[in-house]
């Protein structure tokens, strides 16, 4: 090996170094920071407590609002499943003039015009239906923001599946919805899995929808509460926010160890070709 193939090698080491580093370090103070009594914005040894978690505990706000982000989340997930599964399937399956111009102009338009763009015409919307500090309401907006995405994602999963099973279906007179359900479905599950999964992380950590929509603090969710985790001169209280986060991310890292394990991820269809 010559000395500049050498020195390649070694630097690219170092590089994969620093970029583990930049990422396991806050992922340590993470960890490490909630069971501190006084936690810093540097990773150190605890001075083991569980205090912080009685605080949270004690808290009439913090342990409801993790519960109304699983609804939330959980209602926008469901919603989006069903609405981009129908649409992504009748797309596949049927031919209209300008159906992949469709698709891209819907993925480019929810693209362009995000939910900081739209939250006037969107409040204005919600209050017409009497839809705010409900959150039915939000859950119906984020699914809005969600479904282009989905369908476009979802409709190469439908692709995949061969059509002669859908003839097989419709000799024994299954209905569309029966060979959807039946057919389709089974074959799309790593596809609808990932699009749980997607839905789920945007849905989460969403902060300016339900702070805009929600005004009763006992049906804010979880990013919202966190907000009140700091003082009025924008101080954090780093114990609380760190505790707070490390319960907040469980359930996201629960849901998708669990999806990968039973499904896994992959950008293509249930049929091996």
């Amino acid at each position: 090996m010559t000395v500049r193939a050498a020195l390649g090698v070694v630097g690219r080491y170092v590089f994969a170094g620093f970029v583990f580093v930049f990422f396991a370090l806050p992922l340590l103070w993470l960890l490490s920071a909630p069971f501190d009594t006084a936690p810093s914005v540097q990773v150190s040894l605890p001075d083991f407590t569980l205090e912080n978690f009685r605080t949270l505990w004690d808290n009439p706000y913090a342990m409801r609002s993790l519960g109304n982000s699983v609804l939330i989340a959980a209602g926008t997930m469901a919603i989006t499943l069903v609405l981009a599964a129908l649409a992504s399937y009748a797309l596949s399956r049927v031919r209209i003039p300008g159906r992949d111009t469709l698709l891209y102009l819907l993925l480019l338009l929810s693209s362009i015009v995000t939910g900081t763009a739209a939250m006037v015409p969107t409040f204005l919307l919600m209050t017409e239906l009497g839809l705010i500090d409900r959150q039915l309401g939000v859950v119906l907006v984020l699914t809005g923001g969600l479904l282009p995405t989905a369908i476009f994602i979802l409709k190469d999963f439908m692709d995949s599946t061969p059509r002669s099973y859908e003839e097989s279906a419709r000799v024994f007179g299954a209905s569309s919805l029966q060979i959807l359900r039946h057919v389709v479905v089974p074959i799309a599950r790593p596809g609808l899995a990932t699009i749980a999964v997607w839905a789920v992380v945007q849905v989460w950590g969403n902060f300016l929808v339900p702070f805009i929509l929600l005004r009763s603090p006992d049906r804010q969710p979880a990013a919202v509460v966190m907000f009140t985790f700091y003082t009025e001169g924008g101080q954090p209280n780093l114990a609380l926010i760190s505790t707070f986060s490390l319960l907040f991310s469980i359930p996201v890292v629960l849901m998708y160890l669990f999806v990968n394990r039973r499904y896994g991820f992959r950008f293509h269809g249930g049929i091996k070709r």
